[in-house]
């Protein structure tokens, strides 16, 4: 099982637990509004990291944002596979088509 798959199911499992015992537990209960909050700060943190932090740093803040981006997807009942499927749709596009495609004129 990868780690991508095992990360998803551990966040599955904590949904409806014990915002006590668990942070995903405590990211759930508060709301996706607030799961969202904490993707865009880990965000910002992570664009901090790339311009002046150490190559540790960045990868720390990296792993923060997936994490906190599988939770994000989790509240509305999707999985970071559903994120890698529009990627594989995606690829082989060239991303100057891709967003103008997605853009309305």
């Amino acid at each position: 099982m990868s780690t991508l798959h095992r990360l998803t199911a551990t966040i599955e499992s904590r949904k409806g637990g014990n915002p006590n015992e668990s942070y995903v537990a405590k990211l759930f209960d508060r709301g996706p509004d607030y799961a969202a909050r904490k993707l865009g700060e880990e965000a910002v943190e992570t664009v901090v990291a790339a311009l002046a932090g150490s190559d540790e740093e960045l990868v720390g803040e990296a792993a923060d944002v997936i994490f906190h981006l599988a939770v994000v997807l989790a509240s509305r009942d999707l999985t970071l596979a559903d994120a890698l499927a529009e990627l594989d749709r995606r690829e082989g596009v060239s991303g100057i088509v891709e967003k103008a495609s997605r853009t309305p004129e």
